[in-house]
């Protein structure tokens, strides 16, 4: 097994998760989370709220954002790390399989991570431009 698969610094644990959520493996998404993870996505989000336990993440916000678009992806492509913090620049991409319409968004996510797991992740985007991509 390689380092990066067994290291608890704070940005590898995102990284990750970014890499399981590109790969669709919920197994391996779930497993970077904390039993008490609390996960927020931004108030006027189409998923607005918090999410608890990596269950209840992966169903309630991986899950629908697959049903919602085809091949929907956080492309992560800065991380800043300053402890258990890790702020990560992104972009969301997809094409709404209602709409038809593409979505591609700069966001944000701001991860707190202990003792190698993620236990909180509030997310920040500009939601007028995902809202406007999935409305008919």
């Amino acid at each position: 097994m390689s380092e990066f698969a067994t290291s608890t610094a704070p940005a590898d644990v995102v990284r990750r998760l970014y890499l399981a959520s590109a790969a669709g493996d919920r197994a391996a998404l779930r497993a970077t989370l904390a039993p008490d993870v609390e996960w927020t996505e931004m108030a006027g989000f189409p998923l607005a709220g918090t999410y608890r336990t990596p269950e209840g993440v992966t169903v309630g916000v991986m899950e629908k954002l697959g049903e919602d678009g085809d091949v929907w992806t956080a492309h992560d492509d800065t991380y800043v790390a300053d402890g258990e913090s890790v702020v990560v620049l992104a972009r969301y991409t997809a094409t709404h399989r209602v709409t038809g319409r593409p979505v591609d968004v700069r966001v944000a996510h701001h991860f707190v991570v202990r003792g190698g797991l993620i236990v909180r992740c509030e997310q920040f985007t500009d939601t007028a431009l995902v809202r406007d991509a999935m409305s008919p």
